[in-house]
């Protein structure tokens, strides 16, 4: 008779009592047992993940940099990045972010643009409406239409510029700053007031008509 199979008798307070084996499996002749399988449940189907969608912005890291703080310990180093992201339909946004990995402050810096997202009217000919000058903290540049002539510009403006969607654009950095941070948010600052400009243009465009109607009437 088989080991498991086999019963056996113990005193439990003078009487006899019956054990059965485990029901957890049979031993095999080395000694391990083997498990039950239940071939009721069928094995479950592994789930696909979903591909990830695309977002309509693209980035650009323009100014990464490592800062390095002294404290009683020792030194802690973090690291500040600069990113620029924009659609080429018209909007366009700079951020700023701070943490002690690469990646996490790229993450943080995305959101800070998104959070500051600017709207640029582009014209038919992929130029701005109107000249432009704008000023940021120690920053100061100056965009001007180009129709037809390309896109005229270099540091940190002609990246903010190119993920607005302005493809015909001449720009100068008036000021002698060379901090990418600053001129990318006068860039932007300069691209804001084009749509305020531009509006206000329309108003007084309404008012010259209204004007113009009434000395008809008198």
């Amino acid at each position: 008779m088989n080991e498991a199979t086999q019963t056996t008798t113990q005193q439990h307070n003078g009487a006899p009592v019956r054990t059965s084996p485990r029901a957890g499996g049979q031993r095999t002749e080395g000694g391990r047992s083997q498990g039950r399988r239940n071939e009721r449940s069928p094995r479950r189907n592994r789930r696909e993940r979903a591909p990830r969608q695309r977002s309509e912005f693209d980035n650009k890291v323009i100014d990464i940099r490592r800062v390095t703080r002294v404290v009683a310990g020792g030194r802690r180093f973090s690291f500040s990045v600069t990113i620029v992201i924009g659609n080429g339909k018209g909007k366009v946004g700079v951020g700023l972010g701070k943490a002690s990995d690469t990646a996490l402050a790229i993450e943080k810096a995305t959101r800070d643009a998104q959070r500051h997202l600017v709207v640029v009217p582009i014209t038919d000919e992929q130029s701005i409406p109107h000249e432009i000058t704008a000023k940021y903290a120690s920053a100061q540049i100056l965009l001007m239409p180009a129709p037809g002539k390309g896109l005229k510009a270099g540091s940190a403006v002609r990246t903010v510029l190119e993920f607005a969607g302005v493809r015909n654009v001449s720009a100068k950095i008036l000021s002698r700053s060379k901090n990418p941070l600053n001129n990318a948010r006068a860039t932007t600052l300069a691209l804001s007031q084009l749509k305020q400009v531009r509006r206000a243009r329309k108003s007084d465009d309404k008012k010259a008509s209204k004007k113009a109607d009434t000395k008809q009437d008198k």
